[in-house]
């Protein structure tokens, strides 16, 4: 056990565990159930260090593997800690808000935080089996709401699609240059000190999301992001009322 930590706490065992995370990246884009080999090409390893990183994962609950074919998908472990860190961050009070909204807007509500150089989806209604879970923050009304509100007191940077102004303006709306056909309003869920903590988007056709009607979509949107705030972040994190 000594020598199992000893190796763990060195260069190797950092490089293990880095293989190892990278590993259950590769199931990003909830894709099909992967072989060893389809992880040793997305991961650039040999097939036998995929097989041996998998093996270990699998082990541990992280990964399971269909008896059949041999693949392998996220293991309950993954799901444990997924619901925990759900609930740690009050995600599930944020469901009825978003629902409610959807309904009185005709429009498809998600929630998301930024991960990295992705926004990622975590409560809403367009986690779909084959769309996954994350959007590019450049490439996307929430990513770009994450970009722009990213540290407190920063003025708006962001030049993506033509938005020099997203902060003076207080929102992105991309009109189907992420996704043909859909058009996104997205607002962001502030703290106290300015910065967006989560972004929530509105995605619906151009003919329910029109032009005329966009200041009412913004004036729903921005109501239910501040109840976001008070119902996700502690309350010393959260606006004054009159922010």
């Amino acid at each position: 056990m000594t020598t199992e930590v000893g190796t763990m706490a060195g260069p190797g065992g950092a490089q293990a565990v880095r293989r190892a995370l990278d590993v259950l990246h590769s199931f990003h884009d909830n894709g099909p159930d992967l072989s060893a080999s389809d992880l040793a090409r997305r991961l650039g390893l040999s097939t036998s260090t995929a097989h041996r990183l998998a093996k270990t994962l699998l082990a541990a609950g992280f990964l399971e593997q269909d008896a059949g074919t041999a693949r392998y998908r996220l293991g309950p472990a993954v799901t444990e800690l997924g619901r925990l860190s759900y609930h740690q961050r009050r995600l599930h009070l944020a469901s009825p808000e978003l629902r409610d909204l959807a309904e009185r807007t005709g429009t498809t509500a998600d929630l998301a935080l930024r991960s990295g150089s992705y926004a990622v989806v975590v409560a809403g209604g367009t986690v779909a089996p084959r769309a996954g879970l994350r959007r590019s923050l450049h490439a996307s009304a929430p990513g770009r709401v994450l970009l722009a509100w990213h540290e407190p007191g920063h003025e708006a940077f962001t030049h993506v699609h033509g938005s020099a102004g997203v902060r003076e303006q207080g929102y992105v709306l991309d009109d189907g240059e992420s996704e043909l056909g859909v058009r996104t309003l997205a607002v962001p869920v502030l703290g106290r000190d300015g910065r967006a903590r989560f972004a929530l988007a509105l995605r619906a056709t151009p003919s329910v999301i029109t032009d005329a009607r966009l200041g009412w979509f913004l004036v729903r949107a921005r109501a239910c992001a501040r109840a976001l705030e008070v119902l996700l972040l502690p309350p010393t994190e959260r606006r004054t009322p009159e922010a």
